[in-house]
């Protein structure tokens, strides 16, 4: 594989990466909740989605994969801790912090199926 062909397998990816995003958003406001970031970047980390419902903070990790298993075990430990870390800094950010409660979620996002939303994951 030369150096195109990674660029454009790159390129790919991302764009699957941000539909799949997109496509676990629309889930989660269909199941009531409120979106209040995509892709909410920090020194520290990423987040997936930001989704609220409530006093309740939901940090989204979003996975297409080949099955639901698979997008379970693409989240590795490192990854939690980092979203974890960013999602500290987001709720120190937020006025009503004090009050909110936090959970931490995987959307898998599976093709030809709805999205498989597990909660509290990690």
């Amino acid at each position: 594989m030369d150096d195109s062909d990674r660029i454009v397998s790159r390129r790919r990816a991302l764009r699957r990466g941000h539909i799949s995003e997109y496509v676990a958003a629309a889930f989660l406001m269909l199941k009531g909740y409120r979106i209040v970031a995509l892709r909410y970047r920090t020194r520290l980390g990423e987040i997936d989605i930001i989704a609220r419902k409530g006093d309740l903070a939901v940090f989204v990790e979003v996975k297409a994969r080949s099955s639901e298993g698979g997008a379970i075990d693409a989240v590795s430990a490192t990854a939690q801790r980092r979203i974890r870390d960013a999602s500290d800094i987001w709720l120190s950010r937020q006025r009503d912090n004090a009050r909110l409660s936090q959970r931490y979620d995987i959307v898998a996002v599976v093709p030809r199926r709805l999205p498989k939303h597990f909660i509290d994951a990690f």
